[in-house]
């Protein structure tokens, strides 16, 4: 296959159509085409089919040298996989030499996330005598009980929460639906929210479950400063995000003997190497501790 173009212009398609991607996301994987293709024009390679391993690492590091951020380096590599995969699957390319080829480990970002301390510490601080800190304290249950993301959380409809099930059914990713068990803790704390605060300062109409301005959904840019406020309030020194406890969710589920997979199936990756980056966190969590207790650690 020798252009470029049509081969992006057909993945780009997929992302939209049959993935359902974002006009955003889709933007961002547009850039890092024509970025790509600029690096491959410069060094003389014209037929995508031509590309190894050693083209691919060269364009990581020229983005690193360029002072590309670790975020965005790890971004237009995933874009680099994902397009790879879908022309050798379409039988564009023959074969998809980023099968089994992982970014360096130097440019994987390992999430931040928190301790059981800190959790326990962050989610008990809302004053649960004000409305205010009842709301709070089921946002921060629901962050880390479920693993959702702060979209996903903002976006959470009443009709998608199944007290007598304990389940909550929220929209992911490309508009694709799941469904997260409701631990015991999250459930009592969203039940009380629910009908000591919502249904009273509510007539009903707004079919989300946390409410904002105009009867929308509460902004993301809230969520964010909730989870920020608990966390100066409780002490805890570390960058946070709600992401972070997405990541301790996750983390701490691994830590317990949960299978990859089923984390997988409630974080909502649609690629199981997503999720995989936790268990990096793992090992050198187990590297450190066999290093601080065992006798000739």
């Amino acid at each position: 296959m020798k252009n470029f173009d049509e081969g992006a212009e057909s993945f780009l398609a997929f992302l939209s159509v049959e993935r359902g991607l974002a006009a955003n996301t889709l933007s961002a994987y547009k850039q890092d085409l024509l970025r790509y293709r600029s690096f491959l024009k410069r060094i003389g390679v014209s037929d995508i089919a031509r590309v190894g391993r050693k083209e691919i690492n060269q364009y990581l590091f020229e983005e690193k040298k360029r002072g590309a951020s670790t975020s965005s380096i790890a971004r237009r590599f995933v874009t680099v996989k994902l397009l790879h995969r879908f022309l050798a699957r379409e039988k564009l390319i023959r074969e998809d030499v980023t099968a089994s080829f992982e970014a360096p480990k130097i440019w994987r970002k390992l999430p931040h996330y928190l301790n059981l301390e800190e959790v326990s510490r962050m989610i008990e601080f809302p004053n649960l005598r004000k409305k205010e800190g009842i709301r709070d304290r089921a946002i921060l249950e629901l962050f880390y009980g479920t693993g959702m993301r702060v979209s996903e959380l903002a976006g959470l409809r009443t009709e998608g929460v199944n007290f007598e099930a304990g389940f909550l059914r929220c929209q992911g990713k490309g508009g694709k639906e799941r469904i997260i068990p409701l631990g015991e803790k999250a459930k009592a704390s969203l039940s009380k929210y629910m009908t000591a605060v919502r249904a009273k300062d509510w007539d009903g109409t707004s079919p989300f479950v946390f409410i904002g301005r105009g009867e929308k959904h509460l902004a993301r840019m809230t969520l964010w400063r909730i989870i920020q406020k608990y966390a100066r309030l409780a002490g805890i020194q570390k960058k946070i995000s709600p992401h972070t406890l997405r990541h301790s969710f996750a983390t701490h589920l691994l830590e317990r003997g949960a299978d990859l997979r089923v984390v997988q199936e409630l974080l909502g990756h649609s690629d199981i190497a997503t999720t995989q980056i936790y268990t990096h966190i793992n090992k050198d969590r187990l590297k450190a501790i066999h290093e601080k207790f065992h006798p000739r650690g």
